[in-house]
């Protein structure tokens, strides 16, 4: 039945889209914000597939019954059409090669269309027939040897490029350059290991942070920070809502009254992995009682800064990343931005360095990727960039990993230079133009280091800025809660405890959700199917999807019998100070993510549970590994 709506069209700017022919009732105008969302959960399941259950992955509805289904229970959803026409416009490669990105979170910084004009080959609004993804280089980074404590204080001198880059990323936040300084990193990983070598924890000793999941880039921000004196702990999440335990939380913010001095406090507004949305009121708690705040934005949203108010709550640092999720282009980077009236935390350090400060400069020539790269972001970048010795080390990642600890699809090779921190489904590519350079047809790169008067244009965000915070916050939910929906309707057959073929970790039907969802798939007989093996045969099917490891996770005595069940033991290696390998343990649970972006449409999220309906047929792993071996088997002439 999937194969039945390829040809289905999902684009508001279509003269015939599917929208317009199912007609869908006007948008029923909710009382109240706190009657919309106290009802929201309960009219979504009554409204998506009302008592039903899909036992076959045969029986599941084909896309157009599905998404009518959808836009009834979601009539909003048609406001979100803009959407559609900027990815129809815009991101085209993404229909063309037939490639669902359910890998990636953050925000978005250039267009693949950006691409084509920079280059000097015009945009139309009708892709052509064979439009290789770009393997160019748009800009280059250059490796500063200079410690955080000076950048602050005293700055650099900035490239026209970099210049006008910061103010576009600064305006994009609502982030006052009277406020904050803005330091450019070779990626998130770096910028957390940067400021974990410059904060003074020799006086300020605690480190407390709040993640749910292994976080890599946070791991070697703990790793450096224990190594200078500090004493790391974490919050811990409630089973089975993998809530913030708050009464633990609180204790630990609060702490002994008596030292003023507190610490770094690690906050992210919402978990990358399982979706659960944190309130910011912690960090207001957090200074009241004497700590640094960091804020870590890396899995925030295109707009969510809105919602932030950072003229109310106002970090002492905060981090960022624009690095690329789609295409071959290997140029990306990280913001570490430090609030001026908090630059006297940032101690002059010799270490830091070689750690990863950057400049962002045009590029001087245009540069292929290998079609085997693969590595780390930092392995990623543009081969011009020169990267310290001392440097090379930072993150440590194995080549399929990403700094935020999940493991990201490597098995087809326009995604292969992928690996690192995620922008919104993108090819990193800068427009630099002099104001007239569309008239004159101008090379919009020539000059770019001496001449002073180009603007950088960066449609990524321009489309999201033109969308708004309502219509990706509208868009987002819609498409998230659906896919949840859908997926806890999937059950296997003839079996005598009704197992579930999915289960979900964390918020399920939720108002106020993140975009990700953290589930895992088990057979049959209630065994799990192991994450990296749905990945991959995910990735055949051109659907890119994460895992990674939820950890932290408290049981109280009610779930104390579960918890043998659940949690499952991890190793990982660290090499401590002497070269010395040694491992270090840790209980948690493996888990599937998949994160949906404003750029994605009902069909990616339709696409996904057909796939994993399909794991319903008990025979469906043993077919696809005797398949795979039936595709890759060598021919040998005799």
């Amino acid at each position: 039945m999937q194969g039945e709506a390829t040809g289905a069209c999902f684009h508001g700017c279509c003269t015939a889209s599917l929208l317009s022919l199912t007609e869908p009732p006007k948008p029923k105008v909710p009382t109240t914000s706190a009657a919309s969302r106290s009802n929201f959960a309960a009219s979504s399941a009554s409204s998506i597939f009302p008592d039903t259950q899909f036992t076959n992955h045969e029986s599941l509805p084909s896309l157009p019954e599905a998404f009518f289904n959808f836009t009834e229970a979601y009539p909003q959803y048609a406001v979100t059409e803009q959407a559609d026409c900027i990815r129809a416009d815009e991101f085209y490669h993404l229909s063309q090669s037939n490639q669902v990105c359910l890998d990636y979170i953050g925000f978005g910084l250039f267009s693949h269309s950006q691409h084509q004009t920079s280059s000097g080959t015009a945009s139309t609004s009708s892709p052509p027939p064979q439009s290789p993804i770009s393997q160019s280089s748009f800009f280059d980074i250059s490796y500063k040897a200079v410690s955080l404590n000076s950048q602050i204080l005293y700055g650099t001198h900035e490239t026209p490029l970099e210049s006008a880059l910061r103010k576009r990323i600064m305006n994009f936040l609502n982030i006052s350059e009277q406020e904050y300084g803005m330091v450019c990193t070779a990626n998130s990983a770096s910028a957390f290991k940067l400021l974990a070598e410059s904060y003074p924890f020799q006086t300020n000793r605690r480190l407390l942070t709040v993640y749910d999941h292994d976080n890599e880039a946070v791991n070697g921000m703990v790793e450096t920070s224990q190594k200078r004196g500090a004493r790391a702990v974490s919050a811990s999440f409630s089973w089975p809502s993998l809530r913030i335990n708050t009464a633990k939380l609180r204790k630990m913010v609060t702490g002994n009254k008596k030292k003023k001095r507190k610490g770094l406090f690690v906050f992210p507004l919402h978990s990358r992995m399982t979706g659960s949305r944190y309130s910011y009121l912690w960090m207001t708690m957090a200074q009241e009682k004497g700590w640094h705040v960091l804020l870590d934005a890396c899995a925030l949203g295109p707009k969510d800064m809105d919602t932030l108010g950072l003229s109310f709550f106002k970090p002492d640092f905060l981090i960022c990343s624009f690095f690329k999720v789609f295409g071959e282009n290997p140029s990306g980077f990280g913001c570490l931005f430090v609030k001026r009236s908090s630059s006297s935390a940032v101690e002059a350090s010799t270490v830091a360095k070689s750690i990863g400060i950057v400049s962002i400069i045009p590029a001087k020539q245009f540069s292929n990727l290998p079609e085997d790269s693969s590595g780390t972001d930092f392995e990623s970048h543009n081969s011009k960039a020169k990267l310290p010795e001392e440097s090379r080390a930072v993150t440590g990642a194995e080549p399929a990993q990403t700094s935020d600890g999940q493991c990201r699809s490597l098995g087809s090779s326009r995604r292969q230079s992928e690996v690192g921190e995620a922008s919104e489904l993108s090819s990193e590519i800068v427009a630099l133009e002099k104001p007239d350079s569309v008239q004159t047809g101008k090379s919009p790169i020539k000059g770019a280091e001496t001449d002073e008067s180009f603007k950088i244009e960066c449609r990524g965000l321009d489309h999201a800025d033109s969308l708004g915070l309502v219509r990706i916050s509208c868009r987002v939910r819609f498409l998230v809660n659906w896919l949840v929906l859908a997926l806890l309707k999937l059950r296997h057959p003839h079996s005598e405890t009704g197992h579930p073929l999915v289960k979900i970790y964390g918020p399920k039907i939720k108002f106020d959700r993140g975009p990700s969802v953290a589930f895992n798939v088990f057979d049959w007989k209630g065994e799990k199917i192991e994450p990296a093996l749905v990945q991959k045969l995910a990735d055949r099917r051109n659907i890119s999807l994460s895992y990674g490891f939820l950890q932290n996770i408290w049981f109280s005595e009610n779930y104390e019998q579960e918890k043998q069940n659940v949690l499952e033991n991890r190793t990982n290696k660290l090499v401590i100070p002497g070269g010395k390998k040694m491992g270090k343990f840790g209980t948690g649970i493996t888990v599937v993510t998949a994160a949906i972006g404003f750029l994605a449409n009902f069909e990616d999220a339709y696409r996904l549970w057909a796939f994993i309906a399909k794991f319903l047929d008990a025979d469906f792993v043993e077919k696809e590994r005797w398949r795979y071996v039936a595709l890759n088997q060598k021919t040998i002439e005799v």
